[in-house]
């Protein structure tokens, strides 16, 4: 079960790949400044993560209107990360959680995924500058996205 709306979100601090070396995103360096969706995903190079991640990238304007910064989280190394999003052109934040600990403190694990280990389930949450979650979604399986409609309703009620 995802953790629940009204909760405060756990903070983290995962590495993403930057042009020049590691990077590291944290969650709480939003708080007091803009909303955060946060995206969790199962694999990269998957048909349906990756559709997921090339949609939002052409639409990630729409959530910096309504004054959020994206954030995608999956188990993959920050280099597969890498590799996977030039070759698709997506430009959402990708953060790896490769020892799956943000998976499990926001309880979207999803195990033996196709037969070849745990993995993060397909969830979505709704993350206010105050550090409490808006809105709380897994889907009920990892080929079912996210509905992006009420994320977006969240967004723009706080």
């Amino acid at each position: 079960m995802p953790i629940a709306v009204g909760s405060k979100a756990p903070d983290f601090t995962l590495k993403s790949k930057a042009a020049d070396g590691l990077k590291d995103i944290k969650l709480s360096d939003n708080f007091g400044r803009k909303q955060t969706v946060l995206l969790f995903f199962p694999l990269a190079y998957t048909g349906v993560c990756t559709q997921e991640m090339c949609d939002l990238s052409s639409g990630l304007g729409a959530y910096g209107a309504l004054g959020a910064d994206v954030i995608a989280v999956s188990v993959d190394s920050p280099f597969t990360q890498e590799a996977w999003a030039a070759a698709n052109k997506i430009t959402v934040t990708l953060a790896s959680d490769l020892n799956k600990e943000v998976t499990k403190a926001y309880g979207v694990l999803f195990p033996m995924l196709a037969g070849i280990g745990d993995t993060s389930a397909r969830a979505a949450f709704v993350i206010g500058q105050d550090g409490v979650v808006k809105y709380a979604e897994q889907t009920a399986t990892p080929k079912d996205l996210p509905n992006f409609e009420a994320v977006k309703a969240a967004l723009a009620k706080s």
